[in-house]
């Protein structure tokens, strides 16, 4: 895939939308480290998630291959019983300034844990 600004072939694409993506809007929380080690926190909403990847409308503007732990609460009626999804991912596109803003992220690891709060 080219670069419409640059018309360079892009390196690494095949990691993007290898999996079947499914529209879905939860809550999510997001917590990275900025360059200067500070931890920083945001909030958001998914619009899409496959098996190794997910989409985030959020304000926050993060680096591409930023770290960052995602935190995905699935609703108790949907799995019975209140879920949450901790994701370790990193950041690989931007969609700023565009409205509403928001990043895609390849999710590295994953795990299921009971909600710390109602979803």
């Amino acid at each position: 895939m080219a670069d419409a600004r640059t018309g360079k072939v892009a390196q690494n694409m095949n990691y993007l939308r290898t999996g079947m993506r499914i529209p879905v809007e939860l809550p999510v929380e997001l917590r990275w480290k900025s360059p200067t080690g500070k931890s920083r926190f945001a909030q958001g909403t998914t619009v899409c998630m496959s098996c190794n990847g997910l989409f985030i409308t959020t304000p926050a503007r993060l680096r591409h291959e930023t770290p960052i732990t995602v935190t995905v609460s699935l609703p108790a009626g949907l799995t019975r019983t209140p879920l949450e999804i901790e994701c370790q991912a990193r950041v690989v596109r931007q969609r700023q300034p565009v409205s509403p803003p928001g990043i895609g992220a390849i999710i590295d690891d994953y795990r299921f844990r009971p909600a710390t709060r109602p979803a």
